[in-house]
This record gives structure tokens, C-alpha cells and sequence, in this order.
């Protein structure tokens, strides 16, 4: 029932037109980066870390972004949920011109449209794991706060998490925060999510069930952009972007994730 209705509301919301019939922005795609430059003030100059960059992802898709440490696939990443600004060029999401929001725009956007997952889970270490996953239900205001607990424990038990749902994060394993990561970053159901290096220090085996909850998700109708530099991961999601020295270099497109 909730697959079927975040899959419905993300469509919709994909294909929110004006009144000529045309997106907003003249976007095609519910993620758009387009001739996107940063750079960034270094003690030893100005270095670019992604030169004029273009992308495109659809609804629904598995997208990983491979590269090599400093290829800037991690700035890449940050464009699409506003924690980097452009230098210069566009980036769009779904109606929303993300590098023309203020930054009190950019937190209520972000709270509500991006989930955002991180290679060291960054759950705030004095809240228990519920009370983690009902931070950003907290933030945005949205449902009831009758309702948050429930819905967050809903989401710890879809993770495998809910009998640890009274404990600090520094009482589970690494695996098990990355769970609860992944729960937290669904708490306001965005239609897109953003995972920097989800796997990348958890055990082969961790990391295969982390793997195999985002494609379930994909499968639900998340849109879900990876970083990884782990090219292994190409063959297995709905497309890989490869990018090297702030530039995209090469596209594996292969079956849906969850085909």
C-alpha cells in the first residue's frame, strides 16, 4: 500500500506541468544538472571540481555514480540535494530550481524532497534510534506528531530494526546504523535518495543487505543516486555515470535493479 502510493504521489509530482503544458523549468527529467561548474578556494589556488557537468535521471531509476577518490562524484551528489551550490550553471529537481533557493528555502526543500544517507551514518549519538528517525518527521512538521512514532517505528521494522528501537546508536553495530540510516532518510517519504558511500565500511556481507534494501525501494518507486567507487555496483543497478577529474567520462546502462 505505501509502495503503491509514494510510486503514484512521485509520478505526479514527475510530471507537474505550468499552464502551457511545459515544466517550469523546461526539465524533462526529475533530476536535471545542466553545464553545472564548482569550484572551490584552496590554500594552493582555486580548484574545479566538476567542469560543466550534464545529467539527467528519471523516476524510479537506480543511479550510481563511479569514480575514484577526488573525482569529484561526491560534489556531484551534493549538487542535487543543495549541500553544494553551483559555481555556475542549473540544477533541477522535479519542479524545483535547487541552485536558485535561499538557505532557508534550501533546509525546508531538502527536509521534505531529499533523503540523504551518509558513509558514517551521522545519527546524533544522545537520541535514541527511534528519536533519531523522528528528527526530520520534527524539522519539516510533517504528519501529525501523534503519528511520528508509529510511522517511524513502521520504518525501523521495514530495516530489521525495530526491536532496537529504545537503544543509542552506539550500542548497534555499523550494519545496523546504516539500517537505521536508510530508515531515517525515509522518514518524510521524498521521492529521492541520495547515498554517499552507503557501503563503504561495512562488511561484504552488510553490505549486500544494504544493497539489496535500496533496491527494494527502487522497486517501491524511489529514485535513488548512489556514490560508489566500487565498480562492481555498475553491473548491478539501473545505470552508472563514471566521472573522473570533474567530468563525466563514461554511462553503463543495464536492467532495472529491480527487473
Amino acid at each position: 500500500m505505501l509502495g503503491h502510493w509514494l510510486g503514484h504521489r512521485l509520478r505526479r509530482n514527475d510530471r507537474r506541468t505550468s499552464a502551457n503544458g511545459a515544466s517550469p523549468h523546461g526539465n524533462d527529467h526529475l533530476i536535471e544538472l545542466r553545464k553545472v561548474v564548482k569550484t572551490f578556494a584552496t590554500a594552493g589556488g582555486t580548484f574545479t571540481a566538476l567542469k560543466g557537468v550534464d545529467l539527467a535521471a528519471g523516476s524510479g531509476q537506480f543511479l550510481a555514480i563511479i569514480g575514484k577518490s577526488g573525482s569529484g562524484k561526491s560534489t556531484l551528489v551534493n549538487m542535487i540535494s543543495g549541500i553544494d551550490r553551483p559555481t555556475s550553471g542549473e540544477v533541477l529537481v522535479g519542479t524545483t530550481a535547487v541552485h536558485a533557493l535561499s538557505e532557508g528555502q534550501m533546509a525546508v526543500w531538502r527536509g521534505r524532497h531529499i533523503g540523504v544517507i551518509f558513509q558514517f551514518f551521522q545519527l546524533l549519538p544522545t537520541l535514541t534510534i527511534l528519536e533519531n528517525v523522528m528528527l526530520p518527521m520534527d524539522f519539516c512538521h510533517t504528519y501529525a506528531p501523534r503519528h511520528r512514532r508509529e510511522r517511524a517505528l513502521g520504518l525501523l521494522e521495514q530495516v530489521g530494526m525495530a526491536d532496537h528501537a529504545h537503544k543509542l546508536p552506539s550500542s548497534t553495530s555499523g550494519g545496523q546504523q546504516q539500517r537505521v540510516a536508510i530508515a531515517r532518510a525515509l522518514a518524510n517519504d521524498p521521492p529521492i535518495i541520495l547515498a554517499d558511500e552507503p557501503t563503504g565500511n561495512l562488511d561484504s556481507r552488510t553490505a549486500e543487505s544494504i544493497f539489496g534494501l535500496f533496491a527494494g525501494l527502487v522497486e517501491r518507486g524511489k529514485t535513488i543516486v548512489m556514490v560508489t567507487h566500487d565498480r562492481d555496483l555498475a553491473r548491478r543497478v539501473s545505470r552508472a555515470i563514471v566521472i573522473a577529474d570533474g567530468e563525466i567520462v563514461g554511462e553503463i546502462v543495464n536492467e532495472p535493479a529491480h527487473a
